[in-house]
């Protein structure tokens, strides 16, 4: 298949390396073609992989990852074009962060509305799917590193869109326990937790680790 990741930070390089390992071909998306972080990605990850900016990247995929900072994707979307994303499915993993303040960062939406669903609103012919917000890269693509089952969240307004999700995250991934939160306005509980796992993160020393979900009979 082909993908497009939107994003050079360290989710879109362990997203896209994964892919690529997998056989996928993967154009990685930045502002701008010859990003020098796109391009040492390409190097090491190998044929399958190459660059370009937004709109390149979601011209060539037939599915796309959302990698890009929280507060820098409703422009990157825009900088890919609509039409380029006119009837894909986009897996969202960013979250409203905002570091203007230093650490620990607030959230610039909450409550009343979230990130997904300013993305979905902005390009409504684009069927998101908010998903693997509330974990690290590493765990994304490789839940086994944490012992036992744990939970990855789905949220989106098309059911088949959700579907194909779940059954990527299984096949390609290996997630086990995956819970469907509902529509695109329940991302606006995954987004909310980030405050929280940070703060774990800190009280445990290591972002390895997730939440398992245990419920009565």
């Amino acid at each position: 298949m082909k993908i497009a990741v939107l994003g050079t930070g360290m989710v879109g390089e362990t997203i896209g390396g994964k892919l690529v390992a997998l056989g996928h071909e993967v154009k990685m998306g930045s502002r701008s073609a010859n990003n020098e972080k796109a391009a040492a990605w390409v190097k090491k990850v190998g044929a399958k992989a190459s660059q370009g900016t937004f709109a390149d990247a979601t011209a060539f995929g037939e599915l796309i990852f959302n990698c890009t900072s929280g507060s820098g994707s409703l422009e990157a979307l825009n900088a890919a074009g609509k039409e380029n994303l006119k009837g894909k499915l986009l897996l969202d993993i960013s979250n409203p962060l905002d570091f203007s303040k230093g650490m620990p960062p607030t959230l610039f939406v909450s409550n009343t509305d979230s990130l997904g669903e300013q993305i979905q609103r902005a390009f409504p012919e684009l069927k998101v799917v908010k998903t693997l917000n509330t974990i690290s890269a590493n765990v994304m693509v490789d839940p086994a590193r944490i012992p036992g089952e744990h939970a990855v969240f789905v949220s989106g307004n098309d059911a088949d869109a959700k579907a194909q999700v779940k059954r990527l995250l299984t096949e390609w991934f290996g997630w086990k326990q995956i819970i469907d939160l509902g529509d695109i306005t329940t991302s606006r509980g995954t987004e909310s937790y980030l405050p929280l796992w940070l703060r774990l993160w800190g009280a445990l020393g290591t972002p390895d680790f997730n939440i398992q979900i245990v419920k009565k009979g």
